[in-house]
């Protein structure tokens, strides 16, 4: 017999909802088979069977939460082992959820701790003591962002009685309710969580797009020709945004704590829209990359957004964000930063519009640009420059080959 657990993905993952099962109970399943798909906050996981054998029993359901470790789904080795019974099956009866893989606990002061290991890295590195932390995880594990906000004193509010919730009743005849996933919950969250954490500041400029689509029209056959590659817009906006942050490496840093960390890798994410909501795979090393390198990898992380293949590594460690509107017919927008990122750059649809060219008004394609940025580690003057910067090179395309 094989018990079908959940796995653990990743530190900061410790549950998730059964998405679906493609396996009913009876079915026979292969060693390595895929048998149940997990959705986690981050990522979409396959689960397969580490057993040959025959689907005897289904214990969590399709929408149901479910903890790392916990046994959802039961294998009987053979090829004629028989099901659970049919009632107990129709049940999917959800167990008391099983113990997650333990965290490293670390006795400080005389206390036993239970604590990540970068939140331990992290404490012993402020000389903080573990013991005094006080967890934000209601099971009492101390994680890097509650020793990082520890002797931060929280505004204390007069205590104020609870009201009861209120019931709202609902005619399903005029409102469609609809539960939303753990996916769009945690995009939620975390956009609060954003606006609230930070300063967050949005500045703009606008830059003229002729000179980029006239090169892109000259170059792309032969660029398909020699690459295999379509050339877009993006990677003009990449090389430009790379080149960017190395004149203001503060746009590519992050606050830790009471440090600022600058980034000395250019991992740029790119946002895109799926079905589910938002996601930010990123482009490794874009500064190390060639326009066609720059076009195919993004081509291939929304082609694994779209398809729900993305990875924890596709979307973890990127250093700036770039996020486009514009497919969508946005004019302008404030977009949020992405995470513990300092910044994030808005593009948006190309329009032709009236503008001032050598003293005579001419009709140009323009789009806005904007900056969302962290007023925190980020003054006025290097978000203007920035922005400055990317303008100058995208109406100069030929100088990004010199540049970034």
């Amino acid at each position: 017999m094989a018990e079908i657990k959940v796995p653990e993905l990743a530190e900061s993952i410790t549950e998730g909802s059964i998405a679906q099962w493609v396996k009913k109970v009876g079915d026979r399943v292969e060693k390595g088979e895929f048998i149940v798909e997990l959705e986690t906050d981050k990522v979409n996981a396959e689960i397969i069977s580490e057993e040959a054998g025959v689907l005897t029993q289904i214990l969590a359901g399709e929408g149901d939460t479910v903890l790392v470790g916990q046994v959802i789904a039961v294998v009987e080795a053979g090829e004629g082992a028989a099901p659970a019974p049919a009632a107990a099956v129709e049940a999917v009866a959800v167990p008391t959820p099983q113990a997650a893989p333990a965290p490293v606990v670390e006795e400080t002061s005389g206390e036993r701790v239970i604590a990540s290991p970068a939140a331990r890295k992290l404490a012993r590195e402020k000389g903080i003591d573990l013991a005094a932390v006080s967890p934000v995880d209601p099971q009492g594990r101390v994680r890097v962002q509650d020793v990082a906000a520890h002797g931060t004193a929280p505004v204390v509010a007069a205590p104020v009685a609870a009201a009861p919730k209120a019931v709202v009743a609902v005619d399903e005849s005029r409102v469609t309710v609809e539960k939303m996933s753990r996916r769009r919950q945690t995009i939620a969250k975390r956009l609060l969580e954003v606006k609230q954490s930070t300063a967050m500041l949005t500045t703009f400029n606008e830059v003229d797009m002729t000179n980029v689509m006239a090169l892109r029209s000259r170059k792309k056959d032969q660029f398909f020709e020699s690459t295999g590659s379509k050339l877009g817009f993006m990677s003009f906006f990449t090389k430009a945004v790379v080149a960017a942050l190395k004149k203001y490496p503060y746009v590519n840093a992050q606050i830790v704590g009471d440090e600022i960390h600058l980034n000395n890798f250019f991992d740029i994410g790119v946002a895109v829209s799926t079905e589910e909501g938002l996601v930010v795979p990123v482009v490794r090393d874009a500064d190390r990359k060639n326009f066609s390198e720059i076009e195919n990898s993004i081509a291939d992380l929304a082609k694994k957004a779209r398809d729900k293949k993305l990875g924890l590594n596709d979307l973890s460690g990127g250093s700036f964000t770039i996020t486009n509107g514009g497919v969508f017919g946005s004019l302008m927008s404030t977009p949020i930063m992405n995470g513990t990122q300092a910044a994030i750059l808005g593009m948006h649809s190309i329009k032709k519009r009236p503008v001032e060219v050598d003293g005579e008004v001419a009709i140009r394609p323009m789009m806005y640009l904007a900056l969302s940025y962290d007023h925190r580690i980020i003054d006025g003057k290097d978000s203007v420059g920035f922005l400055k910067t990317v303008k100058e090179l995208l109406e100069n395309p030929e100088d990004l080959l010199l540049n970034s």
